[in-house]
């Protein structure tokens, strides 16, 4: 879930634009949906290998990490065009973008590992801040004072300051870190990073301030007369909180469902069966719809998520993985 809960606050939802950016990561095309028809209402061509997805704050631009090119490819929203391509340090996995919109922090998956930072305003690449191991993805605090980084190979969370650019801290698990989420404080700073892991079917919590692992919960089991079903990628992986900060929506690409989870205690409040292999969710700024990308289904799974069920499914490119909610004035 990629938004900036400030924007989402300050602008009257009858004057806002909202759009869910969906990525398909075995074609070169990226599907925008509108969530008041669910419908497709365009499309981004020519961005092969495409990844992670961010957006300007002003409503500007999307950029859209290139996997077959190694670049940050800056579009037009209103053409839908490529205008830049920004060159980086190596091959980008997922991205996020400062609270400011003025710089984009890209996942560089190959080794040594690093965080490659893009300026928005020179459409350059000012930095390349090294990490343990090559890194999955990477995502902006919600009070927008940390880039945190996971990589898979290195097993490692690391947290870095947005105001110095600099790594501050960093922890080593056992297993590869896969997609996070966070939990704030009543002040906005952050409380709790969810981690799913490699080869787990659920997730861990981490405490922000202590640097530890609190908490470990495995997602449940399928009743009997249901099958699992793998499709590449992890058991585990895509994770939200809803504004609200009173829901965590978990994915379970092994149960092809969706899980919800009570914050602050981490009680199962329910499950959703959605399209094979879910990898990704966003939802709206409401709380209320969850957009769940099927990997292996070629669709976007919508979300009830007070009446937890799904309401319907939405074709798009070939193996849909990241999505993001964009809201813009």
């Amino acid at each position: 879930m990629r938004w900036s809960l400030a924007v989402l606050l300050s602008v009257p939802l009858g004057a806002a634009s909202v759009r869910i950016i969906q990525t398909n990561s075995a074609g070169d095309n990226v599907s925008i949906i509108d969530p008041a028809t669910n419908k497709v209402v365009g499309v981004i061509k020519g961005i092969e290998v495409n990844h992670g997805a961010a957006a300007a704050p002003d409503g500007g631009r999307y950029y859209i990490s290139n996997e077959a090119q190694s670049t940050l490819d800056v579009v037009d929203t209103k053409t839908l065009k490529v205008t830049n391509s920004v060159p980086l340090s190596g091959h980008p996995n997922n991205i996020s973008i400062s609270k400011d919109g003025r710089r984009v922090y890209v996942a560089i998956a190959r080794a040594p590992g690093a965080v490659d930072v893009v300026d928005t305003n020179t459409l350059e690449k000012v930095k390349s801040i090294p990490v343990k191991g090559a890194v999955h993805n990477t995502y902006v605090t919600p009070d927008g004072n940390w880039v945190v980084a996971g990589s898979i190979p290195g097993k490692t969370i690391t947290v870095i300051s947005s105001k110095t650019e600099t790594p501050e801290w960093s922890l080593e698990m056992d297993l590869g870190i896969r997609p996070m989420a966070f939990a704030t404080n009543s002040d906005g700073s952050t409380k709790w990073i969810f981690v799913q892991l490699s080869n787990f079917n659920g997730f861990a919590v981490v405490d922000f301030v202590t640097h530890k692992e609190i908490k470990r919960i495995k997602l449940p089991d399928l009743p009997p007369g249901k099958s699992t079903y793998a499709f590449g990628g992890n058991e585990s992986h895509g994770m939200a909180v809803t504004p609200d900060q009173k829901t965590l929506v978990v994915n379970s690409r092994l149960n092809s469902s969706i899980y919800l989870y009570s914050i602050p205690d981490l009680t199962l409040q329910g499950s959703v069966e959605v399209g094979r292999s879910p990898d990704w969710v966003t939802l709206t700024p409401d709380g209320k719809m969850a957009y769940v990308a099927c990997a292996a289904a070629d669709s976007v799974s919508v979300v009830d998520l007070l009446a937890k069920r799904e309401v319907t499914k939405i074709p798009v490119g070939q193996v849909p993985k990241r999505n993001i909610t964009v809201v813009t004035p």
